[in-house]
């Protein structure tokens, strides 16, 4: 990770995640008791674009906190790793976004989100920031704002030549518009793909490939967790091997994945190299504690490739 990529984009989520680490996930209707309690920053949006300046590019947030302590504080880290807050606009009589988050002793997790201003993110905000996009090597996306915000930043970009990936978590429950599978890169794990599909959890990565470029979805990253990822899109079909670590926490392993392909791909890798580079940052979140504290540098990100 040492060329300097051009800078990158984010219209996304910025939360605050509550956090209790348990023995295990609670099933519906069983009560647990936690070990501790935290409060982290976090939000899919604000990972990523945390993900993506730790890795030495110039990342520009496009979102909404509330006007109190929390959205002061989650501003103030924004800033504290590098990311450009210009276009995070403050939101009077609204309550920041939090994610409240149950960690078990395996490291799997159950994420509840009260969106907050997040979901006053409109298509206006984006084309207030159309300067910013139109700087971009590349735009990433998420679903924790309105679909019709995501859709119009989609759109936008293409009109001006921006890439965009798309991160489809959390994946709705009710159905998107096709527009949404416009973005260049689409990036759900296999409980979002199987959602939006409509397909079983269990079909096979080219089954889910099949459907959603039948969407218009051009290139596919299907995130597979330890069993690393799938590509397929007009270069081919290719399996990427996962990564094995010592799993502490996967809580934000998709928002270091998916950051860490933006900046692959803002440096002008192709799309299998860079998801090579993506399952690595993945795993190495893995092994660390919390949402935004996971998130790897450059540094340490080369010396799990070295090994």
């Amino acid at each position: 990770m040492t060329d300097a990529p051009g800078p990158i984009a984010v219209v996304g989520s910025i939360n605050m995640d509550l956090v209790v680490r348990t023995a295990h996930v609670p099933a519906p209707g069983e009560t647990v008791l936690g070990r501790d309690f935290s409060e982290i920053p976090g939000g899919k949006g604000a990972n990523q674009a945390v993900a993506v300046a730790r890795l030495g590019a110039r990342a520009i947030m496009v979102g909404r906190v509330g006007n109190d302590d929390l959205g002061r504080r989650l501003i103030a880290g924004l800033k504290a790793d590098g990311v450009d807050c210009t276009h995070v606009l403050t939101t009077p009589g609204v309550a920041s976004g939090i994610a409240m988050i149950v960690v078990a002793g395996s490291g799997e997790n159950a994420i509840t989100v009260a969106s907050g201003a997040n979901f006053r993110v409109t298509p206006a905000d984006v084309d207030a920031a159309e300067s910013v996009l139109r700087s971009a090597r590349v735009c990433l996306l998420q679903l924790e704002l309105p679909v019709e915000t995501v859709v119009h930043a989609i759109e936008l970009c293409r009109q001006v030549g921006v890439e965009t990936i798309l991160d489809t978590a959390p994946a709705p429950a009710s159905e998107v518009p096709d527009d949404l599978f416009h973005a260049d890169i689409v990036t759900p794990n296999e409980s979002e793909a199987a959602r939006l599909t409509h397909l079983p959890a269990a079909s096979e990565p080219q089954v889910i490939a099949a459907a959603l470029h039948a969407w218009g979805c051009e290139s596919l990253v299907l995130k597979l967790g330890e069993r690393g990822a799938y590509v397929s899109s007009p270069d081919g079909e290719f399996a990427v091997p996962g990564f094995m670590v010592d799993t502490v926490d996967t809580t934000a392993a998709g928002d270091a994945f998916t950051g860490a392909l933006a900046v692959a791909r803002a440096r002008g890798s192709a799309l299998l190299e860079a998801t090579r580079l993506a399952n690595r940052a993945g795993a190495l979140a893995c092994t660390r504690w919390g949402a935004q504290p996971s998130m790897p540098t450059g540094d340490q990100l080369n010396a799990l490739i070295s090994r």
